[in-house]
């Protein structure tokens, strides 16, 4: 497993949010919605993403922003447009004063907005809940990440506003899948540049990418540095000095992260157990798993289960 596929199995969509906004300026949505990921494509026109803090960006068609939530935000036809609708938490759109707009603006299967033949249509996918693989991911990504359309392909774009306005069986299911390609797409381009977290960059170093890969790979495993710097090659002491300059932290400090991660996104399974969940990511026991567990996250597996299986 590669650095960006362990990072993208966690927040894999389930039941995404998808949307199609047709709108005619002036408009502002005022995002409230909470999710911890959304995606914004333009396909005509063009909207400005207004962060509460930090820059604010215009996209234009073939644009895509990756907005890192919960905080609110703002998307407008220009930046001096005050909003006039508020997306909630649930997906529920209303007016300032509170007066539903789902009904009113519903423009057919997936498909929202103020004017059928608005000159601006956006794309909206929203991850409704993170993934605790995802944090590693989430902590990597700024507030805001743009893809403009002259700095990559990618033909995802027409092919997710082709489905999201079908209504066949399985639907739901294609739109999560296009929905993480596209996903995966945005960030193997945006990770590729400079901005990369340093444990991303070190997957390219011929020592340290190898013993990640390896770490990714068989995380159950009882591994010491000693062992790792065996199956790669060279002394415990270059390892663990090469490691920590290039990725940040020790090995073990990064096993135990890479761990811990998988132990919480395996809880969310309903029929989970924390034994068997101890034993796929490399603990002795469920008292092993729950003493890590609890000593780095400040909650027990079964606390931390009942809660992110909790009805929102």
């Amino acid at each position: 497993m590669d650095a960006l596929a362990g990072l993208l199995d966690g927040p894999r969509a389930r039941g995404a949010f998808l949307m199609r906004s047709v709108l005619e300026p002036p408009f502002g949505l005022r995002i409230q919605d909470e999710a911890p990921l959304t995606l914004i494509c333009v396909v005509r026109g063009h909207a400005w993403v207004l962060p509460d803090r930090g820059e604010r960006v215009r996209l234009g068609p073939g644009d895509v922003a990756v907005v890192r939530g919960p905080e609110p935000y703002t998307v407008a036809d220009e930046p001096a447009t005050k909003p006039s609708t508020v997306i909630l938490p649930g997906n529920h759109s209303a007016t300032l004063t509170g007066d539903d707009l789902c009904g009113p603006w519903d423009l057919g299967t997936r498909t929202w907005g103020d004017n059928p033949d608005g000159s601006t249509m956006l794309l909206t996918g929203a991850y409704q809940l993170p993934g605790e693989i995802s944090r590693r991911l989430l902590d990597a990504l700024p507030a805001l990440l743009v893809l403009t359309a002259d700095s990559w392909s990618c033909p995802l774009i027409p092919l997710l506003n082709d489905e999201i306005g079908k209504d066949e069986p399985g639907q739901d299911a294609v739109l999560d899948r296009l929905l993480d390609l596209l996903l995966i797409a945005v960030l193997r381009t945006w990770f590729a540049r400079a901005e990369a977290p340093a444990w991303y960059r070190a997957h390219g170093d011929p020592v340290v990418g190898r013993a990640l890969r390896t770490l990714h790979h068989d995380p159950a495993e009882p591994w010491t540095v000693e062992r790792l710097a065996a199956s790669v090659g060279v002394s415990r002491a270059a390892l663990a000095r090469r490691f920590t300059d290039l990725v940040g932290e020790p090995p073990m400090a990064y096993l135990t992260a890479w761990r811990l991660a998988l132990a919480a996104d395996l809880l969310r399974e309903p029929d989970a157990t924390v034994g068997a969940v101890a034993r796929q990511v490399g603990y002795g026991s469920s008292f092993a798993l729950s003493a890590a567990f609890k000593r780095v996250r400040g909650v027990s597996p079964q606390e931390f289960r009942t809660g992110s299986l909790a009805p929102a």
